[in-house]
């Protein structure tokens, strides 16, 4: 099992990630991409869209797909009229049930907090911590003999669990030592809590000016559906692609950046004739799955899962995750990369007549909610959200497949995935642990490394001509710092998947050193062929 305090450590050293305001304490739930971070997040968002959205052909079939399609892209804001997050459902239903603790005062996410049962004699108590999966059963270990006053040579007397459980799965919390908490049973009832960022529109500050971050991009997407179908005259089936941050304020953000407060999405909105949904939303499924392990996921360390039904939101007719075996969770647990939602007809319905009622009979068509007064509680644009086919004459609303990848989840899950440690031999030809970080060179921050072997006999000019030809096709870094065994290394770790060295030959017969960072391969080309081989060789 690869250890996440190292992948978090190198993204620290080598300047993947930092933690947000770090100088003044840091702010929890938020993170800063480094030099080598935003490249990563940049091409792993440009990888995307380019698949998904520039670099799809309308006037072809992909294989698995019941018809060719349209994709487009759009751009929304942030901040969006507050009606927008009333019809869809967030105003009332986007919540998380919280816990607080009523001696350490902290807040807590009730299906967040882990813990183990430990008994000592005939008493037994539930153990929490918020520690990570490697350092929990110590921490639980620690915790619990503080409690039961044991000391290191009366360890044997306490026997704990060897099942992790979170908050949820107990009946009760009067047992439970939250935390960081001295004593039992100091968790309240969990009760719920919105998600949402709230914030003031103008200067006046009042309260018909509230407004609030957005949780996800797709409502925007929904409310410029029409407007969309009006200015780029695409048809039923097609696809509108967005990128951007949404903000979620979450109870307890952890696990790295798995579970931040500001995140960025990649996702799409297709629309599709009801008829033909359930056909669709397992194309984008099976697609959405391929797209992760054609960019180096291993395929046994990702799954895909359908929920429940008592999973699925209350739009929802089907939903699929796309999951990773992230180290930090125990093994054999895996956490979302990305959901494939089939929505139905729910969004554009709620924003063209009003929020619906979740609570609708099953196997009807949801109805919009009312008030007291028999008036819809949360009004619609009144706008006609539907579709005509120009082919059968035949109206309808489009039903709506979401695949919904996040783009900070994808960049911890090819972090995880590219962390190694291997043997190579070091300058004097001995065998030393190599960290390397495996990046598909799509993906990779820096594309190559030029090096002139030594300071001297006009190696470095050589070298820093080369550095400047290729930096208009790619980024490249120069390095002439220290030997080039050391050079090597610090270039494994940033996943740089190509070092290219200008050596005594180079001047003579005008070929330089191409060193794979996998093989390790070392292959000699021509200078002026450079450019050409590195993009054969990044693909």
């Amino acid at each position: 099992m690869k250890s996440m305090d190292k992948i978090v450590s190198l993204c620290k050293r080598r300047g993947f990630l930092f933690q947000s305001s770090e100088i003044y304490g840091g702010v929890q739930g938020f993170w800063d991409y480094g030099p080598l971070g935003v490249e990563l997040k940049r091409n792993l968002k440009e990888a995307w869209w380019q698949d998904m959205i520039r670099g799809h052909n309308d006037l072809v079939t992909p294989p698995g797909a019941p018809a060719s399609f349209e994709m487009v892209g759009l751009d929304c804001t942030i901040i969006m009229h507050p009606q927008v997050w009333k019809c869809s459902g967030h105003y009332d239903l986007f919540h998380d049930h919280m816990v607080d603790c009523r001696e350490s005062k902290k807040r807590y996410r009730f299906d967040q907090v882990r813990g183990r049962w430990c008994e000592r004699g005939d008493r037994k108590i539930f153990v929490s911590t918020l520690a990570e999966v490697e350092q929990e059963f110590d921490e639980v270990r620690r915790r619990a003999m503080k409690f039961f006053k044991l000391r290191a040579k009366n360890a044997d007397e306490l026997t704990i669990s060897d099942e992790s459980l979170t908050l949820d799965k107990l009946d009760d919390t009067d047992s439970v030592l939250a935390p960081d908490a001295k004593t039992l049973g100091t968790l309240t009832e969990p009760r719920e809590f919105n998600l949402m960022f709230k914030t003031t529109l103008g200067a006046l500050g009042g309260e018909d000016d509230t407004t609030f971050l957005r949780p996800e991009t797709a409502q925007g997407i929904f409310v410029n559906f029409k407007n969309v179908l009006d200015s780029s005259r695409v048809k039923v089936p097609f696809g509108i692609g967005q990128i951007g941050k949404s903000f979620r304020n979450e109870i307890t953000p952890r696990n790295f950046t798995f579970r931040s407060r500001e995140f960025e999405q990649m996702e799409i909105e297709f629309f599709c004739p009801p008829d033909q949904s359930q056909a669709w939303y397992r194309y984008w499924r099976d697609r959405r799955m391929a797209w992760y392990t054609e960019l180096g996921l291993s395929s046994d360390s990702l799954i895909m899962r359908e929920h429940e039904p008592a999973e699925l939101a209350h739009y929802s007719v089907g939903t699929a995750d796309i999951e990773y075996a992230f180290p930090f969770l125990p093994p054999g647990e895996y956490g979302e990369l990305e959901g494939i939602a089939h929505r139905g007809d729910f969004d554009l319905r709620s924003h063209m007549e009003g929020k619906l009622n979740p609570n609708s009979p099953a196997g009807e068509p949801m109805q919009v909610e009312l008030n007291e007064h028999g008036k819809p509680k949360y009004r619609g644009s009144g706008k006609d959200l539907s579709y005509r086919d120009e082919a059968t004459n035949e109206k309808f609303i489009p039903h709506v497949v979401e695949p919904s990848a996040g783009a900070d989840r994808g960049v911890l899950a090819f972090l995880c995935e590219a962390y190694t440690e291997d043997q190579a031999p070091d300058d004097k030809g001995q065998m030393q642990t190599r960290t390397v970080m495996k990046l598909h060179p799509r993906l990779a921050p820096i594309k190559a490394a030029i090096f002139p072997l030594v300071k001297k006999d006009g190696m470095p000019e050589v070298a820093q001509e080369i550095y400047g030809e290729l930096k208009q096709h790619m980024n490249v870094f120069y390095d002439d710092k220290g030997a080039v065994g050391r050079r090597y290394r610090r270039q494994d770790e940033a996943g740089t998947p190509f070092c290219i060295t200008v050596d005594g030959e180079s001047l003579s017969d005008k070929t330089v050193t191409i060193r794979d960072r996998d093989t390790l391969e070392q292959t000699r080309v021509k200078i002026d062929e450079l450019s050409t081989a590195l993009i054969e060789r990044l693909g």
